[in-house]
């Protein structure tokens, strides 16, 4: 693993900016924000633009809860996990010896689990450096620690010796960065609240849901007997007869709702009205779907996403790949040194990057990037398409079942329509979308660089 952290800011000269010079100005924004507030802060500075789908103009409530996400999330880390599924991911990817890949770190779990695909390099790429704290010290716990204090620190979520095995074996091999931010923080995972995964403005959420259950212990026996249901029979009759009647209230429903949970979840507010305008119910309705969905269709026994988040911790046979003996002995091998971490934004590293890239996952930060400014997403998929090999691939997730403004975009000098210049699959990512695990997103996007 190689650590690269100042890949980021370039003073634009006082000139009209051109789009190479907006990217870097937006960049500039970005040592202290998460992947999604510092882009947000920094379009803010630009000249608006059109917007490319079909929302209407910021009201004065939607300035407000931006400018309370920006606040929330501007110096946390936001997501102490990944809530994509890397098993359609992997399906969708089909990784070789000889693919390179970037992928927007977040939690890190997912970039090492395509290293264990064997690629040849894979890029975690994020303008949040605490994000990628949290990946370098799971690189250095997986070089430096035996399999069971590594399942204890980032399985459990507690370790009682923590504080010893990062003082002693983990420091050293951090970034100065990263070592400021645990030398603070490495109290998460012996804190009393029992779990790092309680942690972190994601974990805020999840504590928060944790003490309502531990309130109601009719409705947490419930939801810990549907973790543990054989069956997806099982699993409908509790979920039917023991959870829904009693999890779903006008308290909740009101409390879901409200723009700083969605922004301690990490959802600004553009996607918030995305799903707004899809859904009858609104952000309420969605999530009442979504989960309806997850613990009525789909099988929880492997469903690590929704019992870590429950329970704050996984179980050795309900974890992410990169959490069983058998692969952390495969990264340890070696598997994870083909990982390098940036702090930068996608498009200001795929400028600076020589090298082809043949496989992209960009999550969902193309949706709040579309709503007022376009023209800085109109530059990344500009900056994609000229670092992208023949046949390379690109992954991506939405609020919308179909994104309005991949219809919208024009890219490059003949302003090519975004439909035309990619090849987008939309047969296949209709056809893994319904197995994805975690189902908190209404589209899931398949697009492929022509040959």
């Amino acid at each position: 693993m190689r650590l690269h952290g100042d890949d980021i800011v370039q003073k634009p000269a006082r000139q009209k900016p051109s789009g190479l010079q907006r990217t870097s100005r937006l960049e500039g924004f970005c040592r202290t924000g998460s992947s999604r507030s510092c882009h947000m802060r920094a379009l803010a500075s630009l000249r608006p633009s059109a917007p490319v789908n079909a929302m209407s103009n910021p009201t004065l409530r939607d300035r407000f809860d931006q400018k309370l996400f920006d606040a929330i999330v501007s110096r946390s880390l936001v997501y102490n996990t990944c809530w994509e599924d890397p098993a359609v991911d992997r399906q969708a990817l089909a990784l070789g010896a000889d693919d390179s890949v970037l992928v927007i770190t977040s939690a890190g779990c997912n970039a090492l689990d395509y290293a264990l695909q064997d690629p040849r390099r894979i890029y975690a790429i994020d303008a949040n450096p605490r994000q990628n704290a949290l990946l370098e010290l799971k690189i250095a716990a997986i070089r430096a620690l035996d399999f069971d204090d590594f399942f204890a620190i980032f399985g459990e979520g507690w370790h009682g010796g923590f504080a010893a095995l990062y003082r002693e074996r983990l420091r050293a091999q951090l970034s100065p960065f990263a070592r400021e931010f645990w030398d603070r923080h490495a109290h998460w995972f012996t804190s009393r609240r029992g779990s790092f995964y309680f942690h972190g403005l994601s974990g805020l959420v999840a504590r928060g849901s944790r003490a309502y259950l531990m309130a109601r212990p009719r409705l947490r026996r419930a939801i810990e007997d549907l973790l543990d249901a054989r069956d997806l029979d099982e699993q409908r009759a509790i979920y039917d007869g023991r959870v829904a009647p009693v999890l779903w209230n006008k308290p909740v429903n009101w409390l879901i709702s409200r723009q700083w949970v969605m922004s301690l979840l990490g959802v600004p507010y553009p996607q918030r009205k995305l799903v707004e305008a899809q859904h009858a119910g609104g952000v309420s309705g969605f999530i009442h779907a979504a989960v309806r969905t997850v613990f009525r269709q789909l099988p929880l026994r492997d469903n690590y996403f929704w019992r870590v988040y429950v329970t704050g911790r996984y179980s050795r046979e309900c974890c992410p790949e990169y959490l069983k003996p058998e692969n952390f002995a495969r990264l340890k091998a070696g598997l994870v040194d083909r990982i390098e971490l940036h702090t930068t934004t996608v498009t200001r590293f795929l400028r600076a990057h020589e090298a082809p890239i043949s496989r992209f996952v960009l999550l969902d930060h193309m949706d709040w990037m579309s709503t007022y400014h376009p023209d800085a997403l109109v530059e990344e998929w500009e900056a994609i398409r000229e670092r992208a090999a023949p046949g390379a691939r690109i992954l991506l997730r939405s609020a919308q079942a179909r994104p309005a403004y991949l219809d919208a975009i024009r890219i490059g000098p003949a302003q090519e329509r975004l439909r035309d210049a990619f090849r987008f699959l939309d047969a296949e990512a209709e056809a893994l979308q319904p197995n994805d695990r975690v189902h908190t997103y209404a589209g899931f996007v398949i697009a492929d660089v022509p040959a």
